[in-house]
């Protein structure tokens, strides 16, 4: 089965200094009906104004990861950790018993663009943790960014789901196989890809279960986040 979830079907808040969408059930925003994807829990698309972020706050027994798009982020935790995160750089965090974190644009005037993804870990209490690395595109080719086994120069994961980026031309195609008892989300950036289920466009998503592979096209340049994860 392949599904679309159309990027204008995901819940919406416009707050001045943040205009986020939510793939699935956050804040506000309820849905029984998109509560997840197997251990994938959250995709927000985040656009914070500048100047703008979200001040210290808890988490705890997730593995939190944030992919910038454009601009920049500034991060601060209980880790001790002050990093600033660019276009192309993947950052995880497992907040494991309990971390404190914020998250700032790193700009004064310039707006911040980024996806924001919680995945539940594999077991609760955890240690803390913290890595963060950039990737450089790979054009026409999935880019593996997070695993559970860091294989590939993939940061770890606490969880059986591969994480991988894509960026392919206009009139290019990937394919990637699905293992028995695994299923995908492909969450798109920008640009277009053509699927089985239709075309798709910037801010949607697409699910994929029960199938053996997926195939996808560029209708123009396209850059996206392949999850491959245990259908659970």
């Amino acid at each position: 089965m392949i599904k679309i979830r159309r990027s204008e079907e995901r819940g919406h808040a416009d707050h001045g200094w943040l205009d986020t969408y939510h793939s699935f059930s956050f804040g506000d925003y309820y849905d029984p009906e998109q509560m997840g994807f197997g251990a994938l829990r959250v995709i927000n698309e985040d656009k914070v104004a500048g100047g703008g972020g979200f001040p210290k706050h808890p988490h705890r027994d997730m593995e939190i990861f944030t992919y910038v798009i454009s601009g920049a982020l500034q991060h601060q935790d209980s880790m001790g950790n002050s990093e600033v995160i660019r276009p192309g750089e993947v950052q995880r965090m497992t907040a494991g018993t309990g971390v404190y974190h914020s998250e700032f644009n790193h700009s004064p005037a310039e707006a911040v663009h980024l996806l924001q993804i919680w995945i539940v870990p594999e077991r609760k209490g955890l240690q803390p943790g913290y890595a963060q690395k950039r990737f450089e595109p790979q054009l026409n080719q999935l880019q593996l960014a997070l695993s559970r086994d860091g294989r590939e120069g993939s940061l770890t994961l606490n969880q059986d789901v591969n994480v991988y980026i894509g960026h392919v031309e206009k009139g290019k195609a990937v394919e990637h196989r699905i293992g028995p008892g695994r299923k995908v989300w492909v969450q798109l950036i920008s640009g277009g890809l053509k699927t089985d289920a239709g075309t798709l466009g910037a801010g949607d998503g697409l699910a994929v279960s029960g199938e053996s592979g997926l195939k996808v096209e560029a209708t123009t340049d396209a850059h996206f986040l392949l999850f491959d994860l245990a259908d659970q």
